[in-house]
């Protein structure tokens, strides 16, 4: 892993069951602010991170996988409202 996905790996790990962040937010808890854009790159390259705790910066969900995304999140007691987090 390069530093960058260290960093980011860290703090998404922290995420317990029910929190969510925004691309944004962990850009920003990782050192990396304005990376925002990258999150999801490292979200594919690094194995068994809870990418489900991840969202956009208005809530969605990530397009093409809203239907397990929910579900993930729901399941641990996040309020989902039609394709997004409700923040």
């Amino acid at each position: 892993m390069t530093p960058y996905q260290k960093d980011v790996a860290t703090v998404i790990s922290a995420l317990e069951p029910g929190d969510v962040m925004t691309y944004g937010e962990i850009a920003m808890e990782a050192g990396h602010p304005g990376s925002a854009r990258a999150i999801s790159g490292v979200l594919k390259a690094v194995a068994d991170l809870p990418w489900w705790r991840v969202v956009a910066s208005n809530g969605r969900l990530v397009p093409g996988h809203e239907v397990d995304h929910a579900q993930r999140l729901r399941a641990e007691g996040v309020v989902i409202d039609g394709n997004r987090v409700r923040l």
